[in-house]
């Protein structure tokens, strides 16, 4: 919130809690099929960095400048970042690089101010998910494992570790005290969707959760804080852990409202949530202080899409839905 006067401030959080803002529809894509998570076409990812927004659309990723006075972004984007031979899955954004996993099983890193990149093969069908820390990528795949690679001088894309899953894995993200990693797969092959696992070793550390239905596939994860950590997915719950607590339960859980399953989580590493949904493109903000959701906004209708994939700022929040970017502009 810097450089927001205090009394816009406060307009602005009012806004956020009464769920009142300007909605707009920034970016149109064309459909190349029905969206859903069994592939992985249309299945548009983000990150916000300052004033640009990158989005993966098909097999590229490009950023767009985010414009100063209003909601809108440049409609020409400013860079193309591109190696993949098939969509782009998911990508981070971490000390301006790119890390992006591709349909095509290759993860692709590019250097966002330089003509850097490089692209390795790393696993035998798509890498669904990746992140990346401390000269280390981690990555999940179809193929039922996720892979440790280094990116150190000399060494890069050098697999480090291979770690069977017994799963596909949907989600994965590295602890902000990069010793460990957690994995978010689709509770099928496993009964346990969330694992951490350690990241010299590549050993299992723990499991998360118990009695989790079958199916009950773990889709996004975000750490706050190494110990504090946000799951989402197909059953329908958001829930919030403290690996200091316990790993047995949760310490907080909230139900999506219209019974749909869980696409994406952000929060502000605060009381605010962000979910988005399966259905409708419905994006629900929540306050951890309260069971219920806030507000939720219903972004696609008559048609449904999942929200891919949301993130927000002070002022605005982003959701990419299977054909379109649309916008809430909450300083209005």
């Amino acid at each position: 919130a810097a450089g927001i006067p205090v009394k816009d401030r406060v307009k602005v959080s009012q806004n956020w809690r009464h769920g009142r803002c300007r909605r707009e529809t920034v970016l149109k894509w064309k459909c190349k099929q029905v969206a859903s998570f069994s592939s992985s076409f249309l299945m548009p990812w983000m990150e916000l960095d300052g004033e640009y927004l990158y989005l993966s659309q098909a097999e590229n990723i490009q950023a767009y400048r985010l414009c100063p006075e209003g909601t809108g972004l440049q409609c020409h984007p400013q860079a193309i970042f591109s190696g993949h031979q098939e969509d782009v899955c998911r990508f981070v954004l971490v000390n301006s690089h790119i890390v992006s996993g591709g349909g095509d099983g290759s993860i692709a890193l590019h250097k966002i101010h330089g003509s850097y990149s490089v692209k390795f093969s790393a696993h035998e069908q798509e890498v669904n998910c990746v992140d990346f820390q401390g000269g280390l990528i981690v990555s999940g795949s179809r193929d039922r494992t996720a892979k440790v690679w280094s990116l150190s001088t000399g060494r890069v894309g050098q697999c480090l570790h291979t770690v069977p899953t017994e799963d596909r894995v949907w989600s994965i993200a590295i602890s902000p005290l990069l010793s460990s990693f957690v994995t978010g797969t689709a509770c099928c092959g496993h009964t346990s969707p969330l694992r951490i696992w350690d990241l010299e070793s590549g050993q299992l550390l723990t499991s998360l959760g118990m009695d989790f239905h079958r199916g009950a596939g773990v889709l996004d994860v975000f750490y706050e804080t190494p110990s504090l950590l946000l799951s989402c997915g197909y059953d329908t719950y958001i829930r919030y852990w403290d690996i200091r607590t316990s790993t047995r339960k949760c310490i907080q859980e909230w139900e999506e409202p219209h019974d749909s399953a869980l696409y994406c989580i952000r929060s502000d590493k605060n009381h605010m949530i962000a979910s988005g949904s399966s259905y409708y493109g419905v994006v629900c903000l929540w306050d951890k202080r309260q069971t219920r959701c806030l507000q939720s906004f219903h972004l696609s209708s008559p048609t449904s899409s999942p929200v891919y994939c949301l993130r927000f700022s002070t002022t605005h929040l982003y959701a990419a839905l299977a054909s379109a970017l649309h916008v809430l502009d909450f300083t209005a």
